[in-house]
């Protein structure tokens, strides 16, 4: 008799482990973290419960994939982390709410990730009215530093898809050391008096891809920074946005190389730029930015369609007399058509230390009907190969000797 009572006991003990061990995968089916699961509920911060279901999901030794169901959430902030051990994606159906109060440098960060996948169609609202409200970046450059929504660092073969981006109180996206890295299917939605908030903010990345995909923000649309090299942009929409840019370059000591830019397929509507490459003026060091193409591109309604800019200087914060000392080589700007909200429509100006090499300027058609007179181009220190319709007529006219800054 006791024997028996003995064995009932350890079954007993024994399926209270079983349990508890159950419980502690948890939470898991078939690779699947659910994070309500895991004490995520609508209307309260899953900060934790999403950092609990990433670690256990990032700890699977098959595929796995982390949920998001719709609903609407809040969330503080989370840095998501690998490696980990198998491919790993998130799910996000729902929306996730960030601080109103503008503190931090990032709000959702993800790091060394390799094979990772987030989509799902869910929205990260960063509600930034206050941040945008409180910038004064132009004015102060010791200004406070707002956090970005997502932070995509040392990411390798993965995609983002199918996910929107609203409100960010600073960029949006934010892409450094990145390689192999897809965009597809993104939305980013904010105003154009929304500061600083570059819609998708490339950096010291190889082989980045931005595919169909739709951009209205209060900066740049799309910004490429130093070492930025094999990027592919196609069938994005712009606006209202300050276009599609390569730079500014030129500001720092160390900078990287940019090259091997493809922007095509793309339209830009009441944006104050169209296509830019920016370099600032009194470069530290030299730099250099090359092989970049821009084809297949319609404007509407845009203040400076095609644009360099080697005299790039915001708020007077450099002396434009002392050239750049990046050198810009092998661009080409093919079949860009559409309307001019300005009646200097193409402006090329280079560096007088370093001229522009290998500019092509071919089959342009934009409109001007405004009151400033026809439309018109304006080159410095390039001497581009022009082939094809060219309205404006290229280069019809030289850039004048840049002025000292106003204090």
């Amino acid at each position: 008799m006791k024997n028996e009572m003995s064995i009932e006991l350890n079954l007993v003990a024994l399926s209270f482990v079983l349990l508890f061990v159950s419980r502690g995968k948890a939470q898991s089916t078939d690779g699947v973290f659910d994070v309500t699961k895991y004490g995520a509920k609508p209307g309260t911060d899953i900060s934790q419960a999403l950092l609990k279901a990433w670690k256990e999901a990032c700890a699977s030794t098959t595929q796995s994939k982390v949920i998001i169901p719709k609903a609407s959430y809040q969330l503080t902030g989370v840095d998501l982390v690998g490696p980990c051990k198998s491919p790993i994606g998130i799910e996000f159906q729902g929306t996730l709410q960030a601080p109103i109060d503008p503190t931090g440098e990032g709000w959702v960060n993800f790091k060394y990730i390799d094979h990772f996948s987030l989509t799902g169609g869910g929205v990260f609202d960063g509600q930034g009215k206050l941040a945008w409200e409180k910038n004064d970046c132009g004015q102060n450059p010791n200004c406070a530093q707002f956090p970005m929504s997502l932070k995509f660092s040392f990411i390798t073969n993965s995609i983002v898809s199918e996910i929107t981006s609203k409100d960010s109180k600073n960029f949006h996206v934010f892409v450094l050391g990145c390689n192999n890295l897809t965009f597809e299917h993104v939305t980013i939605d904010a105003p154009g008096h929304s500061i600083n908030t570059d819609g998708i903010h490339i950096g010291r990345s190889n082989e980045v891809n931005v595919l169909s995909t739709r951009i209205g923000t209060g900066d740049d649309c799309i910004s490429l920074g130093d070492g930025s090299k094999h990027v592919t942009i196609n069938n994005v929409t712009c606006g209202p946005g300050h276009g599609i840019s390569v730079g500014s370059l030129g500001r720092y000591t160390v900078e990287e190389p940019v090259e091997g830019i493809i922007v095509k397929n793309c339209t830009f509507t009441n944006t104050d730029n169209g296509v830019r490459i920016k370099t600032w003026p009194a470069s530290p060091t030299p730099g250099t930015a090359t092989n970049m193409h821009y084809e297949d591109i319609i404007m509407v309604n845009v203040s400076n369609p095609i644009l360099i800019d080697q005299e790039y200087c915001p708020y007077n914060q450099c002396n434009k007399k002392i050239p750049s000392k990046v050198k810009i080589s092998k661009v080409s700007f093919k079949n860009i058509r559409g309307s001019s909200a300005n009646a200097l429509a193409v402006k090329i100006i280079c560096s007088s230390d370093f001229p522009c090499e290998g500019v092509e300027i071919a089959d342009i058609d934009l409109t001007y009907n405004g009151s400033e007179g026809p439309i018109t181009s304006q080159c410095s220190n390039v001497k581009p190969i022009i082939s094809g319709k060219q309205n404006p007529p290229a280069c019809s006219s030289v850039a004048p000797i840049a002025s000292p800054p106003t204090a």
